[in-house]
């Protein structure tokens, strides 16, 4: 199976059809059929490692602010108590612990699924991203899934590579400040030459404004400890939103026939801060 790198955006992609939701659409058509999804999202960051391990995910609406349609909005597919095992055992002697019954599937999830697989109807977990450890830690349990796409899993990671809600420029909603465009350029060219050595992206002169908190730039290191097992990675549908956002993706496995560039993407609420919707 491929495995993937989506950069997410607003929730409102979900509800959307724009560049964006429609390149996911394509990409997802061109998919093989995955025996079940592991998704690393950026929005289950917690103090532990654990996967969803319930048959009945819920549809978490992890956000503010946004309009009803949203929070109506669910993504029954189901999960695998089975295959969350098989996901305890890949990544041995790590630990990883089976959530039974705290999580589901959140926004970072469903919000790209809805496209990518409109009908619900493969099983997914959900990988945390454990906030106490460092980037290491987390390229090596990527390196450690590599397996899972042997056995039909498509390891999907969700978030941004550039997510800065506090730089917000609504007056730029297609276009990136100049240094989101040097980072997520920098970026780039680190997963197509040396994914193993992602953690150097932390050296760059713009990271600090390009990745102010680590969530959304985490699940990058999954995807690179995934294609530095591979050997190659392809950057997909190259754009930027709102000034500080990249939306870029990256599929590790056989190229895929997708547009480059793309743009129109959701826009957030107006009346809440963005950096108080959980986006």
């Amino acid at each position: 199976m491929p495995a993937l790198f989506i950069g997410h955006g607003s929730p409102m992609n979900t509800l959307e059809l724009n560049g964006f939701t429609r390149a996911w659409r394509a990409l997802g058509a061109t998919l093989p059929r995955p025996r079940a999804i592991l998704a690393v999202s950026a929005h289950w960051y917690i103090g532990a490692t654990a996967v969803t391990a319930m048959a009945k995910p819920r549809t978490i609406h992890d956000f503010y602010g946004f309009p009803k349609p949203l929070f109506d909005f669910e993504y029954p597919a189901p999960g695998s108590p089975e295959i969350a095992q098989e996901i305890v055992d890949a990544v041995k002697p790590g630990w990883v612990g089976a959530d039974h019954g705290e999580w589901g599937l959140d926004h970072g999830t469903w919000s790209v699924l809805a496209h990518l697989f409109p009908r619900a109807d493969v099983p997914v977990i959900q990988l945390s991203i454990n906030a106490s450890k460092p980037f290491d830690y987390h390229f090596d349990l990527g390196t450690r899934l590599s397996a899972l796409r042997d056995r039909g899993i498509l390891v999907l990671s969700s978030g941004n590579v550039v997510h800065n809600l506090r730089l917000i420029d609504w007056k730029r909603p297609t276009e990136g400040a100049d240094w989101a465009h040097r980072f997520d350029e920098a970026a780039v060219a680190q997963m197509h030459d040396e994914p193993a050595a992602i953690a150097k992206l932390g050296e760059h002169p713009d990271f600090a404004r390009a990745v102010p908190t680590p969530e959304h730039f985490i699940p990058l290191l999954y995807t690179a400890g995934l294609a530095a097992v591979e050997g190659r990675c392809q950057s997909l549908l190259r754009s930027y939103s709102l000034g500080s956002l990249s939306m870029t993706c990256y599929n590790v496995g056989a190229d895929l026939d997708l547009p480059g560039e793309t743009e129109g993407v959701a826009d957030l609420p107006g009346d809440v801060p963005p950096d108080q919707t959980n986006t």
